[in-house]
């Protein structure tokens, strides 16, 4: 039994009454009786009608969810509910919406199922599907170290009641080595990256953007042969370092990254990086745009070669000769503030695209 809200319009002017209602099966299926009408109810009315209806039924009062609504009217939200406010203490208070934003997002990408099929369960006290569900989430929610991740951040969380990983069973060891068993997956896990994040955005991947950045190291590294010292973006040439070049949609999708030495300068890592993603996604005519620390003559023609096209930086040693171009006319505004003209190079195998900003200019 239940209460129903029913609606009449009358001289062009809605009402809204009341009636208690029953539900019974029939050869056809379920159907509703009028047990009673109420007629207009004002809201305390109403709230003792649906308290009566569900004693009638013998139901209890439903317990309130976090997320999810309760399957009964919302009017019970309006029963008082008293509380000792001294006896009402706070006792290890936890994150919740972040990390639980995190964990739909890794399940919305079924990272969960990949990584049970690439990682089944053996002996170790931890699943490392779970070990990488907590690492990714520290990533998303509060980038840092794993010990910050084992000391601070997991036991400040609720993801021991989300994920059935108590505090303790979260340590430095632990998530280290749960780095190393996902490394070996990294191909697959960038393959069913890309066809999920694919399917749910509609990407494109016939224009991709190409850099370099490089992360550093405390200690002396001697196990780690491809920390070398180099330019450092960090500002940290004391430190050893790696270089990871990264390969992105102009959504700024990731589709892959490599890691390469130190030392290794941007231009050096161009056919590396192209041969790795063709490996992983086949060749096809793409548009490869990179900076200017990217060019060089071997580069653009290894591109040209395999049928690729690209749009770079020019070093600028060759803009003096195009500075001729800048006051002639024929500018083309493509976006507020921004002009654009093309030139055609010399030899016309390629061609110069000529921008120029007010607002940059005068930022500058």
């Amino acid at each position: 039994m239940f209460r129903k809200r029913l609606e009449r319009r009358k001289n062009g002017k809605g009402h809204t009454y009341w009636a208690l209602v029953e539900s019974f099966r029939t050869a056809k299926g379920s159907r509703h009786r009028v047990i009673a009408y109420l007629g207009e109810l004002k809201k305390g009315e109403r709230n003792g009608w649906a308290q009566l209806g569900r004693r009638l039924n013998g139901e209890d009062r439903p317990h309130p969810s976090l997320f999810d609504p309760p399957p009964y009217d919302d009017a019970y939200d309006d029963e008082p509910v008293l509380v000792k406010l001294r006896d009402i203490q706070l006792d290890r208070l936890r994150d919740f919406g972040d990390v639980w934003l995190a964990l739909g997002l890794w399940r919305l990408l079924k990272l969960d199922v990949l990584l049970a099929e690439l990682m089944p369960a053996g002996d170790e006290e931890v699943p490392w599907p779970a070990v990488a569900a907590i690492l990714t989430s520290a990533r998303f929610c509060e980038p840092s170290s794993e010990l910050h991740i084992a000391d601070t951040w997991y036991r400040r969380t609720a993801l021991d009641d989300l994920l059935g990983v108590t505090v303790e069973q979260v340590h430095t060891r632990r998530l280290y080595e749960g780095l190393d068993a996902l490394l070996p997956h990294k191909e697959a896990i960038e393959k069913h990256l890309k066809e999920r994040l694919g399917g749910l955005f509609d990407l494109t991947y016939d224009l991709l953007l190409y850099d370099v950045t490089s992360t550093y190291f405390e200690g002396e590294c001697q196990s780690h042969p491809m920390a070398q010292r180099g330019y450092s973006r960090d500002n940290r040439p004391d430190c050893l370092q790696v270089c990871i070049g990264w390969v992105v949609t102009t959504d700024g999708i990731p589709l892959g990254y490599e890691v390469f030495e130190g030392n290794r300068s941007d231009s050096k890592t161009v056919e590396e990086i192209v041969k790795a993603m063709e490996t992983k996604y086949g060749r096809a005519n793409r548009v490869w745009v990179m900076d200017r620390g990217m060019v060089s003559e071997n580069n653009l023609k290894f591109l040209r070669d395999r049928g690729g096209s690209y749009i770079v930086g020019t070093p600028k040693g060759l803009l003096r000769q195009f500075e001729q171009h800048l006051t002639n006319k024929d500018w083309h505004e493509v976006q507020a503030g921004v002009e654009v003209k093309l030139v055609a190079g010399p030899g016309g195998e390629e061609t110069f695209i000529l921008a120029r900003s007010a607002d940059r200019r005068e930022k500058d």
